[in-house]
């Protein structure tokens, strides 16, 4: 069984910083692309990035150069690298592999 678990969310001002954490268990992250997905209140879940087995990276536009997705194989973990946060980029953060989908890590960005 599948299991993802998403931290490191929390609040943070304008033009801040959060790492996202999403660690596995059940499966072999560098064997899978895994996505991060973010919904925030009102509005539909949306992608946000990629990276795939072979460790390319592709992000959305509008996270592109801010955002960073890396993998470490040895602790089976995906990360999320946020700088330079918008209010914009509030939401909950949700990372997938497969069709398995964390809980999701809540990030807010307010002064």
């Amino acid at each position: 069984q599948v299991q993802l678990v998403e931290s490191g969310g929390g609040l943070v001002q304008p033009g801040g910083s959060l790492r996202l954490s999403c660690a596995a268990s059940g499966i072999i992250f560098s064997f899978n692309a895994v996505d991060w997905y973010r919904q925030a209140p009102g509005k539909q879940r949306e992608w946000v990035a990629r990276i795939t087995s072979a460790g390319n990276t592709k992000y959305e536009d509008s996270v592109k150069g801010r955002f960073t997705i890396s993998r470490d194989n040895a602790k089976n973990t995906v990360y999320l690298q946020m700088n330079g946060l918008k209010p914009e980029d509030a939401a909950v953060y949700y990372c997938t592999v497969l069709d398995s989908w964390g809980h999701g890590a809540l990030v807010t960005v307010s002064s």
